[in-house]
């Protein structure tokens, strides 16, 4: 855990399923412009294991602690990946944070999902797809419809195997933990990171915006970032 008094100034983002890492662009202009150091781990969303192995390899190359952030899945990645000895703080955005032996799926079907939610069953490749003509409701409904098409052409194959995995170490245990609840996320219930986010005594802001609030309302986040980078310091 970081020493001293000067704020973290490390911080890797990893991206949820039905997107990509381009979608945090928004919060690293942000971020960099700040002075921070910010990498964006591309998950190849084929499993639980190998998106941990994704993130490590960014955390390995850091020079020093770092705030870890998920967005979506990748809040299931970091719980699993935030063991990493550079990790100094976590933050969850609009994210999934299981503990030991839970899976994302656990807590997925915890509530009834919203109408406009398009995840879709596995195909027979094991795949699962967001249905197309819900993805911007469903998904990102605060942004403009040509971006939304521009994610759903652009976002990875996520296979179910890595919904369905459990932790088996929650890093938020023993690191600072931050949360971001988007309130009209229509993906991931709110009452759903409402719920996780108390049992861990994660430190909450509620953003009134979609599951992809990171984008819509990148200054929001940012500052939650900011104050983990901050905390953990001290």
């Amino acid at each position: 855990m970081a020493t001293n008094a000067q704020p973290i100034k490390n911080v890797v983002l990893v991206h949820g399923a039905f997107a990509d890492g381009s979608g945090w662009k928004a919060l690293y202009n942000i971020l960099s412009k700040a002075g921070y150091n910010v990498t964006i781990v591309q998950n190849p969303l084929t499993s639980l294991e190998d998106d941990v192995t994704a993130t490590h390899l960014l955390l390995d190359k850091q020079d020093g602690p770092v705030v870890l952030v998920g967005h979506s899945w990748g809040g299931a990645v970091i719980t699993q990946a935030g063991n990493h000895p550079k990790v100094a703080a976590l933050v969850y955005v609009a994210a999934f944070q299981p503990g030991e032996g839970e899976s994302a799926f656990h807590w997925f079907q915890s509530a009834p999902p919203a109408p406009e939610n398009g995840v879709l069953p596995p195909d027979e490749k094991g795949i699962v797809y967001y249905d197309k003509a819900k993805y911007h409701a469903g998904f990102c409904g605060d942004l403009p419809k040509e971006e939304a098409d521009f994610m759903y052409a652009s976002h990875g194959s996520f296979y179910a195997k890595c919904f369905i995995t459990n932790i088996t170490k929650a890093a938020w245990h023993d690191r600072p933990t931050y949360g971001v609840i988007a309130t009209e996320d229509k993906s991931i219930n709110p009452d759903i990171q409402r719920t996780m986010y108390k049992r861990s005594n994660t430190k909450t802001i509620e953003v009134t915006g979609s599951h992809c609030v990171f984008m819509s309302q990148p200054e929001a986040v940012s500052k939650v970032v900011i104050k983990a980078s901050q905390e953990a310091a001290k």
